[in-house]
C-alpha cells in the first residue's frame, strides 16, 4: 500500500474536499484547505501537502481542531488581525490576505496576523499570491516547539518557516520559501514511517548529539539553520507571529501530528508591500540584479525549480497508495 500510484489532481481535490466537509467544515474551508495543500504537492513538497491531510481529519474529528470555525477579521488602519478560532489555518489566512491585498493599495504597507490558528503549509503558496497581484510579501510563522535555543537541549521555538516573494517584469514572481530548522521537520516525519535514516547535521538526539534516527530526532531537536543564526532568527518569528497575537509560543503549542490535547494555537503574520508607493522604477531595477545572477553558469533563481515540478504535475500526481486508500474510506 505504500507504493505510489498515479491519480489525476482533480480526482484527489474531489476526495479531500469531500473528506473534509464530512467532519464538518464549511465548503469554503475544504476549499481553501485542498488548495493550499495542491500547491504544495504540485511543487513536489510532498511533506506540506495531503499527506498532511489524515493529521487535521484526525484533530477535526477530536475537536482539536474546530470544525466549526469562523474566522474573524479586526481591521485598526494597516493592520488586520484575524482570529482564526481554533480552526484550520488556510481560510483565515487565505481571507486575511484578499483583505490585506485591497488595503495595500490604499497604505502601501499592510500588516495581517493570524492568531489562534493552525499548520498552514508552504509558506510560498501565500507569498507567490500577493506577488501575482503586484506586490511583495513576507510570510511568517510559528510552530510547536521542534528547535532548541542556541546553546540548550530543549526545544522551544518551532522550525518557524519564512517566505518572501516579489513580482517581476514579464515573468513569474521570485519565491523563496525557507525553514529555519535545517530541513523542515515533516521530512523527518517522513522518514520516520518510511523507517529511513536522515542525513547527519539535520537533527539533534535529546541529549543534543547530531543523530541520523528519524525517531531520536523526533524525541530531539531540529538543528537550526545556519547555527546560532538560525536561532536568532527563530526567536524572531517566534515573536512576530505569537507574540504579536497573543498566541501560543512553540512550547505552548501542542502537536500538528496527535488527535489528542488542546488546540496548539499558532500564529502567522504576513507583510505587503506595494512598490507603487515606494521610488519609482523598482521591478526594472530588480531586474538588474536578476541579470546579473543568471548570467553566471548554474545559477538559477529562488523557486524556479518548484515552479518547472508544478508544471509537469498538472494533470497527474504521483500518490502513495496508502494514503489513497485512506481518502477515500474517509470521503465515502
Amino acid at each position: 500500500m505504500n507504493a505510489l500510484v498515479s491519480v489525476r489532481v482533480a480526482q484527489l481535490d474531489a476526495l479531500a474536499r469531500q473528506a473534509l466537509m464530512k467532519t464538518g467544515v464549511t465548503a469554503q474551508a475544504a476549499e481553501a484547505t485542498c488548495r493550499a495543500l495542491m500547491a504544495a504537492e504540485r511543487a513536489g513538497i510532498a511533506s506540506h501537502g495531503f499527506a498532511r491531510l489524515p493529521f487535521y481529519l484526525d484533530q477535526l474529528a477530536s475537536g482539536k481542531l474546530n470544525p466549526n470555525a469562523r474566522p474573524a477579521i479586526t481591521p485598526r488602519g494597516a493592520v488586520l488581525s484575524v482570529d482564526a478560532d481554533a480552526g484550520l489555518a488556510f481560510p483565515a489566512v487565505e481571507g486575511g490576505l484578499e483583505r490585506g491585498l485591497v488595503l495595500a493599495e490604499e497604505f502601501g504597507v499592510v500588516a495581517v496576523a493570524i492568531g489562534r490558528s493552525h499548520h498552514f503549509g508552504m509558506a510560498g503558496y501565500y507569498v507567490e499570491q500577493a506577488a501575482q497581484r503586484g506586490m511583495l510579501c513576507l510570510a511568517f510563522s510559528n510552530g510547536p516547539a521542534a528547535m532548541a535555543p542556541w546553546g540548550g537541549q530543549t526545544p522551544l521555538f518551532g522550525t518557524n518557516p519564512v517566505a518572501f516573494a516579489s513580482p517581476r517584469v514579464n515573468d513569474e514572481p521570485l519565491v523563496i520559501d525557507l525553514s529555519l530548522s535545517e530541513v523542515a521537520r515533516g521530512k523527518i516525519m517522513i522518514a520516520s514511517q518510511k523507517q529511513q535514516a536522515i542525513p547527519f547535521g539535520w537533527a539533534l538526539d535529546r541529549h543534543g548529539e547530531p543523530t541520523s534516527d528519524p525517531d531520536a530526532a523526533l524525541a530531539g531537536s531540529m538543528a537550526p539553520a545556519g547555527g546560532a543564526k538560525g536561532a536568532a532568527l527563530a526567536l524572531m518569528v517566534e515573536l512576530l507571529t505569537a507574540g504579536l497575537t497573543g498566541s501560543h509560543y512553540g512550547f505552548q503549542a501542542s502537536s500538528f501530528f496527535t488527535a489528542d490535547g488542546e488546540p496548539p494555537l499558532v500564529a502567522q503574520l504576513l507583510l505587503l508591500l506595494n512598490p507603487g508607493f515606494f521610488p519609482p522604477g523598482y521591478l526594472q531595477h530588480c531586474e538588474t540584479l536578476f541579470s546579473a545572477m543568471l548570467a553566471q553558469p548554474g545559477v538559477r533563481l529562488p523557486g524556479a525549480r518548484r515552479r518547472d515540478v508544478a508544471r509537469q504535475n498538472s494533470e497527474t500526481l504521483l500518490m502513495p497508495g496508502g494514503l489513497m486508500a485512506q481518502l477515500r474510506i474517509r470521503a465515502g
